[in-house]
């Protein structure tokens, strides 16, 4: 049996169960219980506080977790950093009030920086060559500027709104975050293997989400310029078609080039152009 660790509340729960139960791993709702067990799969789903996971897995109490790489970093811990997730994408940024004059990091020498993330702001000081007063505040940092707490903040940003509310603006990203899987340094065998199960559920799943099935129908004499558009995973697959002179393509597109390699296709005759979401994605 593994152990994983996930928040017990808010978006990063909303991610990891939704990217738990699209790996086809069914397991009941926390509500107010701190653990659950798998029905189909050797796993064990523990709800902590997103702080207190790096611990947790670099202690061994946990196999595996899934936790915000901010988290990770500010507590200086979690053993082994095992994949990217891709989703609760976040940024941690400098934002000091509209009113001050921004002249690049130079201009935070001396100043008063509040923040939830004291060893994350320190590092970044320090590597920078600024000396500056760090105020750790757990709580609305974002406040302490208009109380005369501090002269600028560091904390997470999203849309932005929130700066805005607050009469800042945002002048330094710092740390570019998202979901991670964590494990601890040292797995059993067993363990190790229902992982890997695990890893493969989850690359399958991501692998999908990041691409697209494409059916169209080519022209014969425009077929070989059609195929180094799409090339597809290995090749495309060609059949023909009842009238002469055509043939139906079908292929994989990455998401980040699709609306770009769509307008090529057209260009060169491509017609009857399908696009299809895909399920599961094996390498």
């Amino acid at each position: 049996m593994l152990r994983l660790a996930i928040q017990k509340s808010g978006r990063l729960f909303d991610d990891s169960v939704a990217l738990l139960r699209d790996a086809g791993i069914h397991f009941s709702s926390p509500n107010r219980i701190l653990r659950t067990q798998a029905s189909n799969f050797p796993l064990e789903i523990i709800f902590l506080r997103d702080d207190d996971i790096p611990e947790y897995v670099e202690d061994g109490v946990v196999d595996i977790g899934i936790v915000g790489e901010n988290i990770m970093l500010e507590k200086q811990r979690g053993g082994k950093l095992l994949e990217r997730l891709g989703f609760s994408q976040c940024r941690l940024s400098i934002a000091l009030p509209k009113s001050l004059v921004y002249e690049g990091l130079q201009t935070l020498q001396g100043k008063r920086i509040a923040t939830s993330y004291v060893n994350i702001l320190d590092n970044f000081l320090a590597k920078n060559g600024i000396s500056a007063e760090i105020i750790e505040i757990s709580g609305s940092v974002e406040i302490t500027p208009s109380l005369g707490l501090s002269d600028a903040i560091f904390d997470i940003v999203s849309s932005g709104s929130t700066l805005l509310a607050n009469g800042l603006r945002e002048v330094e990203v710092v740390l570019q975050s998202e979901a991670v899987l964590i494990a601890t340094p040292a797995l059993t065998p067993e363990k190790q293997e229902i992982l890997d199960r695990l890893r493969f559920r989850l690359d399958a799943n991501r692998n999908a989400k990041q691409h697209r099935y494409i059916l169209l129908n080519a022209p014969k004499d425009r077929l070989e310029t059609i195929i180094q558009i799409i090339p597809g995973m290995k090749s495309p697959t060609v059949l023909p078609l009842a009238e002469d002179g055509w043939v139906s393509v079908h292929s994989v597109l990455h998401e980040e080039v699709f609306w770009d390699v769509l307008e090529q296709l057209k260009a060169n005759g491509a017609q009857g152009i399908l696009v299809a979401p895909l399920e599961r994605m094996i390498l």
